[in-house]
């Protein structure tokens, strides 16, 4: 006979802990040690709100430049700082607009118009966007429907050491198991 006050004191610490976390609406990512930390940081830009317009500079349709981005609370045990921008709604699929990674956890921000270089001052090193090129690559749709275009940041506990013009999938896939953190900014674009 079961009793109307569960307890969860018969599962496992660490899903009853899982259990109880999502019970009450925290979200968690896994983190390189095994352990899970809250998504406890953000990202924020100076030329757009989240989920507002990014304005024509930003774009195919103006100086096509990066966007200035600045985060706060880095989770503990951040070593570098990886960001991936995607628009999930191109007509063949998820568009990569940048790839950038292994700038170091006391980066706070990346200022407007990131040089389309492979290293950085900052220490950071940029992949190859879906234009083939190097560096940030603005919103460009095709004229229509509104797009919107996520800016990824994550927190890493520790260095990629990748090469210059990686693909986002590379990224990605090196990324897995060290991810202690990420935080998202949403624009949109239409033309």
């Amino acid at each position: 006979m079961h009793s109307s006050n569960h307890t969860y004191s018969h599962l496992p610490w660490r899903i009853t802990g899982l259990l109880c976390l999502i019970l009450h609406g925290t979200t968690l990512i896994s983190t390189g040690q095994g352990g899970e930390t809250p998504m406890a940081f953000t990202l924020s830009s100076a030329a757009f709100q989240n989920g507002s317009a990014i304005p024509k500079k930003y774009t195919c349709d103006g100086a096509d430049i990066s966007p200035a981005l600045s985060w706060e609370g880095l989770p503990a045990g951040t070593k570098t700082i990886s960001l991936i921008a995607d628009d999930p709604d191109a007509p063949a699929g998820t568009w990569t607009h940048w790839v950038l990674f292994d700038l170091p956890a006391s980066t706070k921000s990346l200022p407007e118009n990131v040089p389309r270089v492979d290293r950085l001052k900052e220490r950071g090193t940029q992949g190859r966007n879906d234009f083939r090129n190097i560096g940030y690559g603005g919103p460009c749709p095709p004229p229509g429907k509104l797009h919107r275009y996520f800016f990824k940041l994550y927190a890493l506990d520790s260095s990629l050491d990748l090469q210059p013009g990686i693909s986002k999938a590379e990224l990605e896939r090196r990324m897995d198991g060290h991810i202690v953190g990420k935080a998202e900014l949403i624009g949109t674009y239409k033309r």
